[in-house]
């Protein structure tokens, strides 16, 4: 069995959950009763159950007969999740964690230390298979790092991090997206009072930011780079950044990003 042949269950299919799933359909790899999904409120699976999907509010029952684990749940959730799963739970299963701050050896201080488990971090772009996703695990299960990457680079981008580095994943990978879009909103709104109207000004801004991104990515070059090839002396372009940085959008910007992985760090112990 390759891994794209695997039955999978989401414990927790809450919003990353199901952007998980929606993203491996559309690869074309998997079908919907390749999959088990498990959450508390199983109405609000009732779509997807339609769809062919497996729908429980039975953890244990959930991950009978399958191969990959995901753990999506709230990481104040998780010890419950795993003491609930760890008497069923065996070495030839692997968990793949989604839990923002949860480390390898949290999850094998409950599960075991034969249980095979490796951290992913996405964001919920992952549903239209644009993800950027952070790898990581300890050195025992680096072995299994490969056929992950092999799943995730089904919907998006992969890097292999150190599992330390997660926190950060967390912040500018998975929260990284409220960001961006944040910047957007406001860009539109820029847009809108100016001159466009409100749905205008929302696609301009949305694919202009869209095309900005892609030239980093296809160019392999630094934001500056492409920044000094729309600035001119005395120009609008120069003018309307210099107003943004004297009234801190990248300063706030960092601040976000730095404020977001120090309460990430925080969740798990959380009550």
């Amino acid at each position: 069995m390759t891994f794209v042949e695997s039955q999978i269950t989401i414990v927790g299919a809450g919003n990353l959950g199901t952007s998980l799933v929606k993203g491996l359909i559309d690869s074309g790899n998997y079908q919907p009763s390749d999959f088990t999904l498990t959450r508390r409120n199983t109405a609000k699976l009732l779509g997807l159950k339609e769809k062919g999907f497996a729908v429980t509010a039975n953890n244990i029952k959930g991950i009978e007969g399958s191969n990959v684990i995901f753990l999506a749940v709230l990481p104040q959730k998780v010890d419950v999740v795993l003491k609930e799963i760890s008497r069923s739970i065996n070495s030839n299963q692997l968990i793949i964690s989604l839990v923002s701050g949860v480390k390898v050896k949290d999850i094998q201080f409950i599960l075991g230390d034969d249980i095979p488990i490796v951290r992913a971090m996405p964001n919920t772009a992952i549903s239209i298979r644009e993800s950027m996703t952070c790898i990581a695990t300890n050195d025992k299960w680096s072995a299994r790092i490969p056929e992950v990457k092999e799943m995730f680079e089904l919907v998006g981008e992969t890097v292999v991090i150190n599992e330390e580095q997660m926190i950060s994943a967390t912040a500018l990978c998975a929260c990284g997206i409220a960001f961006f879009l944040r910047a957007i909103r406001a860009a539109s709104q820029g847009g809108n009072e100016i001159d466009f109207h409100a749905s205008e000004a929302l696609k301009i801004a949305a694919q202009t930011a869209k095309g900005a991104a892609s030239l980093l990515i296809a160019n392999n070059s630094h934001p500056e780079d492409e920044i000094d090839k729309v600035t001119s002396p005395k120009g609008c372009t120069i003018a309307g950044l210099n107003e943004m940085e004297h009234n801190g959008f990248s300063s706030s910007f960092i601040k976000g990003i730095t404020v977001s992985a120090k309460q990430a760090r925080g969740l798990y112990s959380e009550e």
